[in-house]
């Protein structure tokens, strides 16, 4: 543990050590709910732009900090950077989102995919993690991340956001291979991308799968899980002396929290669908746990918000081990005040589960 880093709670709690409050950080934290995002987002002019600009990613980072005592900051950019690097012409578009101009439609599609160089293709988002950590001054943590290579797969033969996701489907079932030449491509892509963003700075790795919960539980071992258990085994574990602890987050994997647990993964993030009491009772001290309150809980009001962080508290129990987070990113509609009062609902009722 780096003695420059002044809150060292989150990664303590990551690697199971004993902390004296229960860390708590939000998906989405540098969001739309936040009136100082939409302002500088309004000054990007759009989307990527301000994904691509270090000091606009800087500033939208620090701004949910400078509101709460949160735990952790997480780079703010998005999953698609590794696609729209290998050219296929990413647009986020409001109120409909990514689309890509280029899909994947065949094998000479895939074979013809460049291998984006982080430092060069990607260069502005490695310039943002270390405009970030300079900005933090070791005040927190800051945690890097990637799309898992499943669920950038299906942004890319998709061509965007899916319902049934009908055309990487019948990929999977019709051409398996021509599916697994893209993932190995991607995971290959994905543990490049995760280790520059350790060596500019990135203090915790987070995988996100938020679509391997749409796969049967044969298909997400062989075509979700299998990847991401890759890039673990290719990933940086320790970078400067420190040791790098890696979460992996699956949308709607209940049934497979063991198997994540196997990967090798320091944490495993948890969907609101999940009694995180039974799952602990599962995975015992094996790994941390991240979640998981539903983010429409922050629609209500204070004392329902407090009701629900200790509710979870409770069913987590005694003892290191988790992250308070939410199930799934924060969504635009919230008011910010909900916020404030989640975060400092899980630091002030954490304290009687920690005996130092």
């Amino acid at each position: 543990m780096s003695s420059k880093l002044k809150n060292t709670r989150l990664i303590r709690t990551l690697f199971g050590e004993a902390v004296d409050m229960t860390p708590v950080w939000m998906m989405r934290q540098a969001g739309r709910y936040l009136p100082e995002y939409r302002a500088t987002r309004e000054k990007a002019g759009d989307f990527v732009t301000l994904c691509q600009t270090p000091d606009l990613a800087c500033e939208v980072t620090m701004q949910p900090l400078k509101r709460y005592p949160l735990d952790a900051a997480i780079l703010f950019s998005d999953i698609l950077t590794i696609p729209d690097a290998m050219g296929l012409g990413l647009e986020l578009i409001e109120s409909v989102g990514p689309i890509f101009d280029n899909p994947i439609k065949s094998l000479a599609d895939i074979k013809n995919l460049p291998t984006p160089d982080p430092e060069d293709d990607l260069g502005y988002v490695m310039d943002a993690v270390r405009l970030i950590r300079k900005e933090l001054d070791g005040s927190v943590p800051l945690i890097g991340f990637a799309g898992s290579p499943w669920t950038l797969a299906t942004y890319m033969i998709e061509g965007g956001s899916s319902k049934d996701f009908g055309k990487i489907k019948k990929m999977l079932y019709q051409e398996p291979n021509t599916l697994h030449l893209l993932l190995k491509h991607l995971a290959d892509a994905v543990s490049l991308y995760l280790n520059a963003q350790i060596s500019a700075g990135a203090q915790v790795i987070q995988i996100f799968d938020t679509w391997g919960g749409v796969l049967s539980t044969p298909a997400y071992h062989e075509f979700s899980l299998a990847y991401m258990k890759q890039i673990i085994n290719q990933l940086k574990r320790e970078y400067a002396g420190e040791k790098i602890p890696v979460i992996l987050f699956t949308k709607g994997a209940g049934c497979w929290i063991e198997d994540i647990a196997n990967t090798g993964c320091d944490a495993v993030g948890l969907d609101w669908m999940q009694d995180i009491g039974q799952v602990r009772s599962k995975v015992g001290e094996q790994v941390a746990l991240q979640g998981n309150m539903d983010p429409a809980v922050l629609k209500s009001n204070p004392e329902t918000i407090r009701n629900e962080v200790a509710l979870i508290l409770e069913n987590f129990g005694q003892g290191s081990g988790h992250v308070f987070n939410l199930g799934h990113g924060i969504t635009p509609d919230i008011d910010p005040e909900n916020a404030g009062v989640f975060i400092n609902a899980v630091h002030e009722l954490s304290k009687q589960y920690h005996n130092n």
